[in-house]
């Protein structure tokens, strides 16, 4: 039996938080693929107050079948607040 996909979104969270000792906010993406599972999860850089001038940066994760960090790489950072399009 496999694992669900908040099983996933969580074990990604886990494992990312592990090597990179910042605490997750929250994953915006998540799909299975012939490579494995892909999560795009945000993570807290830096702690500001108020809360909306918080840094954080995207990171792209990839998950074997098994829920095993593959790889990732930091992708975007930016303030909580900031608009992108």
């Amino acid at each position: 039996m496999g694992l669900s996909i908040s099983e996933i979104a969580t074990k990604a969270k886990e494992q990312l938080t592990q090597l990179t000792g910042l605490k997750a906010s929250t994953v915006s993406s998540l799909f299975h693929d012939e490579e494995g599972w892909h999560i795009v999860a945000d993570m807290i850089e830096l702690k500001r107050i108020p809360e909306s001038a918080d840094v954080l940066a995207t990171y792209e994760v990839t998950l074997d079948e098994r829920g095993n960090l593959q790889s990732y790489q930091r992708t975007r950072r930016y303030t909580r607040g900031e608009v992108s399009n």
